[in-house]
């Protein structure tokens, strides 16, 4: 099993942000600062649960130079299998948990003249770190957030009293929705940059290609892998000699760590590369979003946390 570098941390305070999002502030158990981060960072909370250790990745939403607590937000999810669940109704104030040291595959680009981002609910949370940074080094930027309602989203006070000339709100209750036009209006050298459900990353990523945006100005967060339709299972042979099967309900990542493996991983959403692994044989389903287009067309590497075999079996070149 793969292990990473931990810090040891304790809830000092839960706000319940809305009705679904509650935040909640780490700070060091014993005493000590934390390590600085920068704007789009997230760390992986390891939450000692009765069905086991569950690991769940949050941005953080501090300002990236406070280094005596950093502060994430956790929506609860209707389908939980234990992660928000567990945030919800099992953490309080007092408990200690380990997280990893930040970790960022969001990064801000510098070479931009104007940064634009693109919220939907929850997908706020790796902005706002974003905006404590620009704001501090006094780059110009503006917010385009998407909620249900004022009541249904999170840090709607917060943008509004510290933020609100650069804020634009949508709430669909009031039959104020956003719209891919605003797109259109952003001066030339402005870098983009979308977090929400997938339907809303994909429409608006459409929308800026098609209006010609460059690839490298356009930035996505994720929180969930690529939906996957027709799913099989597959098995994987090392060089060693071993023999995985990969069941269709799991990841070649999870097949590999449950057999103990020492895989290194990060972002489970096919973004960051951690868990690139080489291939020897086989043919791959590429669906990450970290590989280029020729690095998948050559089939001889695979990011093992969400792509699978297109054949029946791959054979990877590890021990």
């Amino acid at each position: 099993m793969y292990k990473e570098a931990t810090l040891s941390v304790q809830i000092t305070s839960i706000v319940q942000e809305t009705e679904h999002v509650k935040k909640f502030i780490l700070a060091p158990a014993k005493g000590n600062k934390l390590p600085r981060f920068s704007g789009g960072s997230h760390i992986s909370t390891y939450l000692e649960t009765a069905n086991g250790l569950v690991v769940r990745q949050y941005s953080l939403t501090s300002h990236p130079d406070e280094t005596s607590q950093y502060e994430i937000a956790v929506r609860l999810s209707e389908d939980s299998k234990g992660g928000s669940r567990f945030w919800h109704k099992a953490m309080k104030v007092g408990d200690s948990l380990r997280i990893s040291y930040p970790k960022n595959h969001f990064p801000l680009s510098f070479k931009a003249r104007h940064h634009v981002f693109y919220a939907a609910g929850i997908g706020i949370t790796p902005f706002l770190s974003m905006i404590h940074e620009l704001m501090t080094k006094r780059f110009s930027f503006e917010l385009h957030y998407a909620s249900k309602s004022k009541q249904n989203c999170p840090f709607y006070e917060f943008l509004t009293k510290h933020y609100s000339g650069q804020c634009h709100f949508y709430f669909s209750e009031e039959n104020h929705r956003m719209s891919t036009s605003s797109l259109e209006n952003h001066p030339i050298g402005t870098h983009v940059y979308f977090c929400g459900p997938e339907s809303f990353i994909e429409q608006f990523i459409k929308a800026a290609r098609d209006l010609g945006y460059p690839k490298k100005s356009v930035h996505q967060e994720r929180f969930s892998p690529p939906q996957q339709k027709h799913v099989t299972s597959f098995h994987v042979s090392l060089k060693n000699g071993k023999e995985i099967r990969v069941d269709k309900k799991q990841t070649l990542l999870d097949a590999l760590l449950q057999h103990g493996l020492n895989v290194p991983y990060s972002c489970r959403v096919g973004r960051c590369g951690t868990c690139e692994l080489p291939v020897a044989e086989g043919e791959i389903n590429h669906f990450d979003f970290f590989l280029s287009e020729d690095q998948q067309n050559a089939q001889n590497c695979i990011l093992a946390c969400v792509s699978r075999a297109k054949s029946d079996k791959l054979v990877i070149e590890i021990e």
